[in-house]
């Protein structure tokens, strides 16, 4: 592969979902795209780059781009903002309107075993939250992920990944040697297509938002950028888990790290109110 051919398709990439390509992921355009090579007719990513470039390209830069997007996932990931959300989900419903929804978002959700993740907490925690219903926003660049995580269907491997026997027992059934999300979760969550870098402000408030393992792609412009959408749709009280490797310091002022834990950010309106 060229440097001009890798350098075409890197920022077709970086603009269409903020990624960044250094020179050393060439292996990852190599592996990643052969399949799209192979749909396409396409013998090298340098025949690539040109129909890139050519008119009507749009559902192809699109295909591109989906196929270097990460999408790494697995239940209950690193355990310990789950365990901070069963603490903190009783104390956002005891201070919100009587039958107001409790609204999370899985922002970058990969095949969705994040916002079920977070689903199956709601559900344990019913009995404390007042009877709230609950709403899971799950939304990644992937229609492909997306699909996946719509149909709620996983692999013995994927349910091995992080979930308790219990809850699988208690929220799954085996179908055809997979296994398959209740009509219960189910009905707590919906899954759209989503760009992190497009405008958010017609999905409203939420309370709770994951925006995990995602921000190490971007760099820090778009990350300022990110977060700053991401506080915008939060709740002046509510917070937003990163990854254990991501921060908002020296990124924005916008939030704020929760005392004790580092993949916890809360809203900087809520440090005014709080005072």
């Amino acid at each position: 592969m060229t440097a001009a051919a890798f350098d075409s398709i890197a920022r077709l990439v970086r603009a269409r979902s903020g990624i960044v390509l250094t020179a050393d992921k060439g292996y990852m355009l190599d592996t990643r795209l052969a399949p799209v090579l192979r749909r396409h007719g396409l013998s090298s990513l340098e025949g690539l780059a040109l129909r890139l470039a050519a008119p009507g390209a749009e559902p192809l830069a699109r295909e591109v781009t989906e196929a270097l997007t990460t999408n790494e996932s697995s239940f209950f990931r690193d355990g310990k903002p789950f365990e901070h959300l069963r603490q903190i989900l009783p104390r956002l419903a005891a201070t919100r309107p009587l039958g107001q929804r409790l609204r999370v978002w899985s922002a970058a959700c990969s095949t969705g075993q994040e916002a079920y993740s977070a689903a199956m907490v709601l559900d344990e925690l019913a009995p404390r939250l007042g009877g709230r219903a609950a709403e899971i926003l799950g939304t990644d660049l992937s229609s492909e992920v997306v699909e996946r995580a719509r149909s709620g269907s996983f692999s013995q491997f994927e349910v091995q990944r992080g979930l308790p026997v219990q809850l699988l027992v208690k929220h799954f059934r085996q179908e055809n040697g997979r296994w398959q999300v209740s009509p219960a979760l189910r009905a707590m969550t919906r899954f759209e297509q989503a760009n992190l870098l497009d405008d958010q402000r017609s999905r409203g408030t939420f309370d709770v938002i994951f925006c995990r393992n995602v921000l190490i792609y971007f760099e820090l412009d778009t990350k300022r950028r990110v977060l700053e959408a991401l506080a915008e749709r939060l709740a002046p009280d509510g917070v937003l888990y990163l990854g254990g490797a991501e921060t908002v310091l020296g990124v924005t002022d916008k939030l704020f790290p929760l005392a004790g834990e580092r993949s916890a950010h809360v809203r900087e309106r809520h440090l005014a109110l709080a005072g």
